[in-house]
């Protein structure tokens, strides 16, 4: 043992022990802090992804009513368009009657003047014609005699037509 040899080495051996010991200490402090930042960031992880799933839901459903809401201001709008065009259609048709009827009433008033006006022309002809027979018929005197029992008949006319 009085071998420096030996003492060096025993002192090597003593300080590799003592490096090691405070080495193994500072290496696991330092696994535990990274054990303990991994477990934070894991939950913090954990954290966020539980509420990037909740507002993915909210979205979801956010779309789901959006969607709903579209899709009934479509059916909406799709009602009104045809209540619109129903309406539209009757107004047109209602519009097409009344112009067919003024047209129709039109008509039948041409008719009616134009058979008024063949009739007063026939009467007009028919009495020229019967007054032109009459005046070759009758002498001046017997036409005299026949106006004057016409205006006598006049009263006797009246009392039977009341």
């Amino acid at each position: 043992m009085s071998d420096p040899k030996v003492w060096v080495a025993i002192s090597f051996l003593i300080f590799v022990a003592l490096v090691a010991r405070i080495g193994w200490r500072i290496a696991t402090r330092a696994l535990d802090a990274r054990a303990e930042r991994v477990r934070t960031e894991r939950a913090v992880a954990a954290r966020l992804r539980a509420e990037a799933v909740a507002l993915l839901k909210a979205a979801e459903a956010e779309r789901a009513a959006a969607l709903a809401e579209a899709e009934d201001m479509i059916s909406r709008a799709q009602a009104e368009a045809e209540r619109v065009a129903a309406r539209t259609a009757a107004e047109v048709e209602a519009q097409a009657k009344a112009r067919e009827k003024m047209a129709m009433d039109r008509i039948a008033a041409a008719e009616a003047a134009a058979i008024a006006e063949v009739r007063a022309a026939a009467a007009e002809v028919a009495a020229a014609a019967a007054a032109a027979v009459l005046r070759d018929m009758l002498d001046p005197a017997e036409e005299a005699a026949r106006i004057d029992r016409a205006v006598a008949d006049i009263p006797r006319a009246f009392r039977s037509a009341a």
